[in-house]
């Protein structure tokens, strides 16, 4: 890497660009800086962008002074990631996000010496567990990265790149510093619209119409992670034995849990991204022989024999039996709010818009007790709203304790027994209740 001194860096330096403010870096320097590094792009977005709104509160309570986001992208080997060889597939994973967390320590280390302050949140894993299931990362990298003209959100939800397409991982830098140019947003979608990953997806996360199932995604790609691991070591405090243990958990299970313990979580399927044609620099298969293409890369993981892991009466579990009969089911726990607010932002993510089909309703909830909260939940078309506070006229309304409705959601409690000892009290037609359960399996 060059010296820095070498280029006009931070503009309180002798050398800074004509007509840029004191205390702004230049953007071809900073540029230049993160390249070296390794990254292979790079954008900067300011602090009061729009595109970032959502982000900013999360990012300043992290760092205050923050002025400027770096995002950045580290390209992944996309042979590696289409292999129905999973273990290599996650080795490419783990190694790009240890390079990209790498590159941004590199850069802070870099800019700290020039006497600017600045953050790098992880890439990908560790994040903020204690938040767990809520909000558990400092900053969502695509919005940023989007806004840093670093890609587009294809169907699948993740960011395209316009020459690397999705075979990329990203990164953010909070930067204590304004810089002399900020990046804007590319004007069209790499994305094809081939509809590949929706066709890959063993669970059916990705709708044609641009639904994405977040559960069904959460429960099975990141089996290994959070929710899954939970789960797993719900079975092993239940079982009776070692015998009634592996009567509930395959060998192989097993084995995988171990690797993923010893060497990093293994995602089981980011089939989206490995199907994924888009990009300059892998669209050329694609367009010179799409036959050819699904058949050497989309089949494969179709058609690979593995277990997919789907909470009872979820959508995911109807698209499983439907589409892959050489993969077989697994029933597990879904999502389970420890919290009202974990609740209410959980429905979410958990909603089954299947389930919901022919449901036209509103409930208007009260949590009393430990946390006292309103909501008005609405399921209509297929769709969910959630709002604060009561409003329209309800079909069902529900009043509960809050730790005897999470206890019932949980399934310490039984719903019906809450409900003779007046904890939880429900006004309106029962078979709404049945439908709404329907739709947030767990």
């Amino acid at each position: 890497m060059a010296k820095l001194d070498e280029h006009p860096s931070v503009t309180r330096h002798r050398g800074r660009p004509k007509g840029t403010a004191p205390g702004t870096l230049d953007a071809d320097w900073l540029r230049r800086l993160c390249l070296e590094a390794g990254a292979d792009d790079v954008g900067f977005v300011a602090i009061d962008r729009p595109e970032i709104d959502d982000e900013r509160a999360a990012i300043l309570g992290a760092f205050p002074p923050t002025r400027t986001l770096i995002s950045l992208v580290c390209r992944l080997n996309p042979e590696p990631i289409r292999s129905p060889a999973r273990s290599v597939a996650n080795r490419e994973f783990h190694a790009n996000y240890d390079h990209i967390n790498e590159v941004t320590r590199a850069i802070v280390r870099k800019l700290g010496e020039e006497g600017v302050a600045a953050l790098n949140p992880s890439a990908g894993f560790p994040m903020e567990m204690d938040r767990y299931p809520g909000r558990i990362w400092v900053v969502s990298h695509k919005p940023v990265a989007v806004a840093a003209g670093l890609g587009r959100i294809g169907v699948h939800r993740c960011v395209i790149h316009p020459v690397f397409g999705s075979f990329v991982n990203l990164g953010t830098i909070l930067v204590a510093a304004d810089v002399s140019a900020r990046s804007e947003p590319i004007d069209y979608n790499p994305c094809l619209e081939c509809k590949l990953c929706v066709a890959a997806c063993p669970v059916g996360a990705i709708g044609a119409d641009g639904y994405f199932n977040f559960s069904a995604c959460m429960t099975h790609n990141y089996r290994e992670f959070m929710g899954g691991f939970t789960d797993w070591v719900a079975s092993v405090a239940e079982s009776r034995d070692g015998e009634d243990y592996r009567r509930r958990v395959p060998a192989s299970e097993s084995a995988s849990m171990w690797q993923s313990l010893s060497f990093g979580a293994n995602y089981k399927a980011a089939y989206c991204v490995a199907v994924c044609p888009a990009g300059d620099d892998v669209i050329g298969p694609f367009l010179d022989d799409r036959k050819g293409f699904l058949e050497r890369v989309v089949d494969p993981l179709k058609d690979r024999a593995e277990p997919v892991y789907v909470v009872p009466g979820s959508d995911a579990e109807g698209h499983v039996a439907r589409r892959f009969p050489t993969k077989t089911i697994r029933r597990v726990r879904g999502m389970r709010p420890t919290s009202i607010p974990g609740f209410l932002f959980g429905m979410k993510l958990a909603f089954q818009r299947e389930a919901a089909r022919g449901l036209s309703a509103t409930y208007h909830f009260t949590f009393t007790g430990r946390e006292p909260a309103r909501a008005t939940v609405e399921i209509r078309d297929r769709t969910l709203a959630v709002r604060d506070g009561h409003v329209g006229e309800a079909d069902l309304r529900i009043e509960a304790d809050s730790e005897a409705w999470l206890g019932a959601l949980a399934g310490r409690r039984r719903l019906a027994w809450a409900m003779i000892r007046r904890k939880i009290r429900v006004r309106g037609p029962l078979r709404l209740l049945v439908a709404f359960g329907r739709c947030f399996p767990n």
